[in-house]
């Protein structure tokens, strides 16, 4: 048992004259830093490409394809889209990129998702950086204090990512028309749309207040078989939550890739039919 007079064992956190008194910082042997380290490096690339996008207010649209980053576009100021999602609700005094004021809605689903804080907490803030390596910080409140307190409000972007993720499917439809905005067609890009919202539904049903929504605060479920039939399958999907989670954050980002290099004239979208 530790006794208290070894300096280190006073500076608060794990080391205390309450805890172990062990010397070393850790005894893991493998490399338990490559997996936060991985993830810090991963989220930190999206951080940089989407906010060089998003203020970017360039080569969003090449028709019939719109940048998931800039669905719906809200502002007065956005390019014109052939029934596409021009909302204008924000008037003319909207002066920064439309992206800024739809992004805030997907982005705030993520940083609230129950993986993604796991995420970010172990490989930005290392609390702690992995399992059984004691985390710097002398103390622990958890999330009850601000800001982390505003991560309860994660269930009401849930709300708001159902929204996008179906306006994103309306987008993906119009994505079988060609450039000339006539039915029946099908590009590259309509298959990279495919793609991209069959991983956005998943991970957003994936979520853990989607599970709790659709079978939570029931004491009997088989009184409830249609509501129990769905938690089995959004269970199966929140499964492969940290898997979809991934996956769908690199499909966004190769899909507004996609229409960037397009809208810019750098790559022609190839016909299937």
């Amino acid at each position: 048992m530790a006794t208290g007079t070894e300096p280190h064992l006073n500076s608060g956190g794990v080391h205390t004259g309450t805890r172990a008194a062990i010397a070393a910082p850790h005894l893991r042997t493998d490399r338990w830093w490559l997996a936060p380290a991985a993830t810090a490096a991963g989220l930190l690339a999206f951080v940089v490409y989407s906010t060089w996008r998003a203020f970017a207010d360039a080569h969003y649209y090449a028709a019939p394809y719109v940048s998931p980053f800039y669905s719906p576009c809200l502002a007065e100021r956005c390019g014109t889209m052939h029934a596409g999602p021009n909302a204008d609700l924000f008037g003319s005094w909207w002066a920064i990129s439309p992206a800024v004021i739809i992004l805030i809605f997907p982005l705030g689903f993520r940083l609230t998702c129950y993986y993604y804080r796991k995420a970010y907490y172990r490989g930005f803030w290392m609390s702690p950086p992995a399992c059984a390596v004691p985390e710097p910080h002398k103390k622990y409140t958890g999330e009850t204090r601000f800001p982390l307190i505003l991560q309860n409000i994660h269930r009401y972007f849930f709300y708001a990512a159902i929204v996008v993720a179906g306006i994103l499917t309306y987008d993906t439809v119009l994505s079988f028309r060609d450039e000339h905005y006539r039915w029946g067609h099908m590009g590259l890009g309509t298959l990279v749309f495919l793609v991209n919202i069959t991983l956005i539904w998943a991970y957003t049903l994936s979520c853990h207040s989607c599970r709790h929504i659709v079978g939570g605060k029931l004491k009997h479920f088989s009184k409830h078989p249609v509501r129990y039939r769905m938690w089995q399958w959004v269970g199966k999907l929140n499964a492969r939550h940290m898997l979809l989670a991934w996956a769908s954050l690199v499909s966004v980002a190769l899909a507004d890739f996609y229409v960037y290099l397009v809208a810019s004239g750098a790559f022609d979208d190839p016909r299937f039919f």
